[in-house]
């Protein structure tokens, strides 16, 4: 796992989004097409940002999509389906598929459909970043870190879903769903390369348990030190808390 530490979330964001659309590129030229996983939040704002200014060729891009909560509408603010039509595939013109999780659906049935559809998709690239509580996904601790099953009903733990509160996707706390579908981090992990982006003073604890500890299911991110290509980009406030010698 390599450390790059930028100034700011915008500068973050820039070099995240340049990294990965080369990584893309790459991709459709060795293969003729590139699949893709992609996270939501507020630490993706400025790297999808960046990615969609990329001069990609979008129409053999195949996206998977990495957590969505149960029971909230698509057209929630708060929804991530919504978020990645608006921040992202609008912007592109369009992709050659969209696998969108709907966790308005039986949810184990979503599961069952997904897991069909990525079991022999090579990953190219994961756009990930890190929760509060050191989550991947929606892989809160302790994860599991176990499950063969490429996608997974989770239960939301209160500090997870006082994040989503936090960064003012919902008005009160009881509206933050309590459970989601989230790719799992062994399905996560299958990515050929993994480009994570985390901004701001509120990772900055998470950023340390996750960096400086051993691997451990109570810092899921912990297990990206164990990833053969995994490029994970912070600034000086997400970084403030780690040791020199990693930052």
């Amino acid at each position: 796992m390599k450390i790059i530490v930028k100034n700011n979330p915008a500068d973050l964001g820039k070099e995240a989004g340049r990294e990965a659309a080369q990584v893309i590129r790459a991709a459709i030229k060795n293969n003729g097409f590139a699949n893709i996983i992609l996270a939501t939040g507020t630490s993706q704002f400025e790297t999808l940002n960046q990615l969609t200014q990329e001069d990609v060729d979008w129409k053999q891009v195949t996206m998977f999509h990495l957590d969505e909560y149960i029971g909230l509408p698509e057209s929630s603010p708060a929804g991530f389906r919504k978020y990645l039509k608006e921040r992202f595939i609008q912007k592109t013109g369009g992709l050659q598929q969209v696998n969108f999780i709907n966790g308005e659906k039986n949810a184990a049935e979503e599961c069952l459909r997904l897991n069909k559809i990525i079991r022999n998709a090579r990953i190219d690239v994961a756009l990930l970043g890190i929760g509060e509580n050191g989550h991947l996904g929606f892989n809160d601790p302790p994860a599991d870190f176990e499950t063969e099953e490429p996608f997974i009903i989770v239960n939301l733990d209160d500090k997870c879903r006082q994040q989503q509160l936090g960064e003012g996707w919902f008005q009160m706390i009881d509206d933050v769903p309590r459970q989601a579908i989230t790719m799992s981090v062994k399905q996560i992990m299958k990515s050929a390369r993994i480009i994570c982006s985390v901004p701001d003073s509120r990772k900055a604890q998470a950023v340390k348990d996750c960096f400086e500890n051993p691997v451990s299911n109570l810092f899921p991110g912990s297990i990206l030190q164990e990833h053969p290509d995994c490029i994970c980009f912070l600034d000086t406030l997400s970084s403030a808390l780690l040791e020199k010698n990693l930052a």
